[in-house]
């Protein structure tokens, strides 16, 4: 009888040890998407001046009341994932997540940046937001110059996305008193 060969997934648990352990180079772009160790595409011009710009923004925009995160980690363990998206706003925490990554409670925005990966970042990263509860997604396009807005998650995607062009307004879920235009967001 032939046995077929099959992936082998990890836990979050087992991903942070070899994390720890320093199974991957410190400049490794990877991060663990439903159990499966995924090497990221590499940053260009472009993608990183719109997260700078971002961050900039939000860290005036909303100040104190939140911990802007720059391609840093968070958790979702149930699903076996712990990816890094580009921007994160989080609840302030006083550790400032030193013990632990912020889970779907702990996040208000999430962001993903994308230029080389935008199928990837709407067909595998943006449903696994949306089973993991992050009540809000922005998909940044640089090629197509939009902002895709993902609001009510649900375990088959987000249930109201909109898409915003140059001029239009973004109003942040978590801060209704804070706006920015989609010229803010790609220049």
């Amino acid at each position: 009888m032939a046995v077929l060969p099959r992936a082998r997934r990890f836990t979050v648990d087992e991903y942070e040890r070899m994390v720890h352990a320093g199974v991957f180079a410190p400049d490794d772009r990877i991060e663990l998407i439903e159990g499966e160790i995924i090497e990221m595409t590499p940053i260009g011009d472009p993608h990183a001046g719109v997260v700078d710009r971002l961050t900039m923004v939000m860290t005036r925009r909303v100040g104190d009341r939140v911990i802007v995160r720059v391609q840093g980690p968070v958790r979702f363990r149930s699903l076996r994932s712990r990816p890094q998206p580009d921007l994160a706003l989080l609840k302030p925490r006083a550790d400032f997540y030193v013990n632990g990554s912020p889970g779907a409670d702990d996040i208000l925005l999430l962001v993903e940046v994308m230029d080389t990966s935008v199928e990837y970042d709407r067909r595998r990263k943006a449903p696994l937001y949306a089973r993991a509860g992050v009540r809000e997604v922005w998909l940044v396009d640089i090629p197509a110059g939009a902002v895709d807005v993902l609001r009510e998650p649900s375990a088959d995607g987000y249930r109201d996305v909109r898409t915003l062009h140059r001029g239009e307004h973004l109003t942040l879920l978590a801060f209704p008193d804070v706006t920015v235009t989609v010229d803010d967001v790609l220049g």
